[in-house]
């Protein structure tokens, strides 16, 4: 009996939800359900996503990033079918794969001075976990820095690092040595450098919780600081790297060089799982300074030979075929014409980020009837306001947002690199839509609002909950 998979999926078309409910995350299906986004799709093609009728979304998730080069890129997708053509030699473990050492090569020509040895691993979880014992190992030091708002993955390690303290809840004690100061605050940076017992600092160029840009000075300094308090410098690139800002990474926006980078998301075009962390030479020799800790910290997927051949053609992708200059191009335009919008709507504050990572913040109105209403979804749920944003951009407009954070008024825009200017002005259209409609009290988007308060009132997953699975 031959196994066909288009069949099956034929077969099963529309169980997605009832088979996550019965035996995933039953609380996940009931959230997306609630909040309208339990759709089906069956397709997806660059910067659009297909349902069974032929309907075109417009994503501006990007799989949280997976999909920088948008989804099944043709160069991509050959490369890892002409890998398995080949009947190549995988994860044979007692040799050196020739693709790993080819991606690892490429990588280190585009980073920062100094920086010349990789660590591959499965997630960007995987790569900060290297990043924080590396560090440790180096410095024979045990304490960690991090910023308030961070969000680094969520293993134990990456976990303890995190600014969002509703992740930590629940599962017990994080691990100790790890230190908490606000994001932006050089004087709190050095405060906890002082004693000279940190091992590192690790820091996101722009958080992905919230889209909060690190000040023009910032990442500098920190550099400085963390180099006369014999501390490493780590940046997270995992959402703002691969050409997300408008630069290969982020850093570059501000001429820094770190100590170690961790890469992943859309390093294999979404395709594979993968990350990399990177690093001086000097500390990879303090983690593996004998023969026989030679795999004293490894991974049974690293340099498995799908996620290094996926990886080598998105660089050549992302360098060649303008990208990262579309993401500058793009993002510059959508700044654009959402600041314009300011003096138009009460309720919009600011929009943030760099390239085609943006976060929209929304604020307390002036006018009497928007402030009742503001006020009274705040009360619910802090992050209903929000959530009322994305339902009708996906519902009404087929246009797939997320929010920023928990219980932030900010919806996060991080749509796939090769999105055009037809694009832009299709989710500005939808943003006008949306946006009117909340400049109506009582309106629709409001009773979205009231809709969701009951469901959280009820004790049902809150509309805030879908902020929580966004990473």
């Amino acid at each position: 009996m031959t196994f066909d998979l288009k069949s099956i999926l034929d077969r099963r078309y529309g169980e997605n939800y009832s088979l996550q409910n019965d035996y995933i995350n039953p609380s996940f299906a009931k959230v997306l359900k609630i909040i309208g986004f339990d759709k089906v799709y069956t397709k997806g093609k660059g910067q659009y996503l297909y349902d069974k009728e032929g309907h075109e979304y417009l994503d501006f998730i990007c799989g949280y990033g997976v999909f920088n080069l948008g989804r099944n890129n043709p160069t991509i997708n050959q490369a890892v079918k002409d890998l398995m053509d080949m009947d190549y030699p995988n994860l044979v473990k007692m040799d050196a794969p020739l693709v790993a050492g080819l991606l690892a090569e490429e990588l280190v020509k585009h980073m920062p001075a100094g920086i010349d040895s990789v660590f591959f691993a499965n997630s960007g979880a995987e790569g900060v976990e290297a990043a924080l014992k590396f560090a440790r190992a180096s410095k024979n030091k045990d304490k960690i820095i991090y910023a308030s708002h961070a969000y680094h993955g969520l293993t134990y390690g990456a976990l303890s690092a995190n600014g969002d303290h509703h992740f930590k809840e629940g599962f017990g004690a994080m691990m100790a040595g790890f230190v908490e100061i606000p994001f932006n605050d050089l004087a709190a940076l050095e405060t906890a450098l002082f004693n000279k017992d940190i091992a590192a600092f690790i820091v996101e160029p722009i958080q992905g919780k919230g889209l909060f840009v690190s000040g023009e000075n910032y990442l500098q300094e920190a550099q400085r600081l963390c180099k006369k308090y014999d501390a490493h410098f780590i940046i997270d690139e995992v959402q703002t790297g691969m050409g997300r800002t408008g630069k290969f990474l982020a850093l570059e926006h501000w001429g820094v060089e770190p100590d170690m980078v961790v890469i992943s998301k859309s390093l294999s075009g979404g395709l594979v799982p993968v990350s990399a962390m990177l690093g001086k030479r000097e500390i990879f020799n303090k983690v593996f300074h004998k023969l026989d800790r030679c795999v004293v910290h490894s991974s049974t997927f690293s340099q498995n030979a799908m996620s290094m051949v996926a990886g080598l053609a998105s660089l050549h992708v992302l360098f060649n075929d303008g990208f990262i200059e579309n993401a500058k191009k793009m993002g510059d335009l959508l700044i654009e014409e959402i600041e314009k919008r300011k003096s138009r709507f009460e309720l919009l504050k600011e929009v943030r980020g760099k390239g085609l990572y943006l976060g929209v913040e929304f604020g307390a109105p002036k006018s009497l009837k928007l402030k009742l209403g503001w006020s009274l979804l705040h009360k619910a749920d802090g992050g209903l306001f929000s959530q009322a944003i994305i339902m009708p951009m996906l519902d009404k407009h087929k246009i797939l947002t997320q929010v920023a954070g928990h219980n932030m008024d900010t919806i996060k825009l991080s749509p796939a690199l090769c999105i055009n200017e037809r694009d832009v002005q299709r989710f500005m259209a939808a943003f006008d839509d949306v946006m009117e409609a909340c400049h109506r009290f009582p309106g629709p988007v409001w009773e979205v609002g009231t809709r969701l308060a009951k469901h959280a009132l009820k004790g049902s997953p809150k509309s805030s909950d879908m902020q929580e699975i966004q990473n």
